[in-house]
């Protein structure tokens, strides 16, 4: 039997949420296909890729292995339908500024498609505080910037929103909040309270928690996200984070739930920002097509079905 993107699909929504029947009411399909397609790629791979056990699916040594070639195939499937016909004619270098997060979680997948589609552009990034950022776009110091929208207060720069990254809660997936349906901030007040203290995070989670009448019942500040992702799945502590961050398993392979609250907290927005005053060259409009074009227009192989 071949193997098909339709069963690396069915697999990956299942690893992701670790319950079938939620896998396929996200894939919006039948629950016994998502059973089919899993069996048929245990079959196929001659090994185990989940244990089944009352609470959902956690994943075998054998399927987190195979976890991270299904994101490769995917992503490249993702690469080979939607990355614009490669160009000699677009020269020149551009300074790109973003924080370490956005450098982290979202610029090197878009870097390595740019430099594929121009190769004779260059394309250099710097790390900077959103400070930092601003002055930069506004003296000429740098081309565009992938930003948290809500971190720039000048009025001399233009932000284009890109994406909206929603904000959940994140749960060791055998805390006894994950299985309730409807959680509220009441319900995680004494919960010890893991805190991220990167630009406006620990501001926006404050403000947040002010707002429904609870103070935070912090156990650690950091500015590592990894360290919350490990704190969390080890069942240390809770967090509320944005889905661009989000990975549903620790470095040890344990597995981290969200869930919805019933009060939404503010999403993260993200977008391209540039100087008012920027001349719009040739490479800083095709790095503006890019983005546009990646988050702005309806993707192929976004489809559920």
């Amino acid at each position: 039997m071949p193997l098909s993107l339709r069963q690396i699909k069915y697999f990956v929504a299942a690893a992701e949420i670790g319950q079938v029947s939620q896998a396929a009411i996200y894939l919006n399909i039948s629950q016994s296909s998502v059973t089919t397609a899993i069996q048929e790629l245990e079959r196929i791979l001659n090994a185990q890729l989940f244990v089944r056990t009352p609470q959902g699916m956690v994943l075998t040594d054998s399927g987190r292995h195979f976890l991270n070639h299904a994101y490769a195939i995917l992503g490249a499937v993702e690469d080979a339908i939607n990355d614009p016909v490669p160009t000699n004619a677009i020269t020149g270098t551009l300074n790109i500024a973003a924080s370490f997060t956005i450098i982290g979680y979202v610029l090197p997948y878009h870097i390595k498609r740019l430099s594929l589609a121009y190769p004779n552009l260059t394309i250099k990034l710097h790390e900077c505080t959103h400070k930092e950022i601003e002055k930069g776009l506004v003296n000429g110091q740098y081309d565009m910037s992938i930003v948290s929208a809500s971190n720039i207060d000048s009025d001399k720069i233009v932000i284009e929103n890109l994406l909206n990254s929603p904000r959940h809660l994140w749960l060791p997936a055998k805390h006894p909040l994950a299985e309730k349906d409807s959680i509220s901030f009441a319900d995680i007040a004494d919960e010890p309270y893991i805190l991220l203290n990167v630009a406006e995070a620990e501001q926006v989670s404050e403000k947040y928690w002010k707002q429904h009448n609870h103070s935070l019942n912090i156990r650690l500040t950091t500015i590592s996200i990894e360290a919350i992702r490990n704190m969390v799945a080890n069942e240390s502590g809770i967090t509320i984070l944005s889905d661009m961050v989000y990975r549903p398993w620790s470095l040890e392979g344990r597995r981290i739930v969200t869930k919805n609250l019933v009060t939404p907290v503010p999403s993260l927005s993200i977008g391209l920002a540039r100087s008012e005053n920027m001349e719009m060259t040739p490479s800083r409009r095709c790095f503006q097509e890019y983005f546009r074009r990646t988050y702005l227009t309806p993707q192929v192989v976004a489809s559920r079905n």
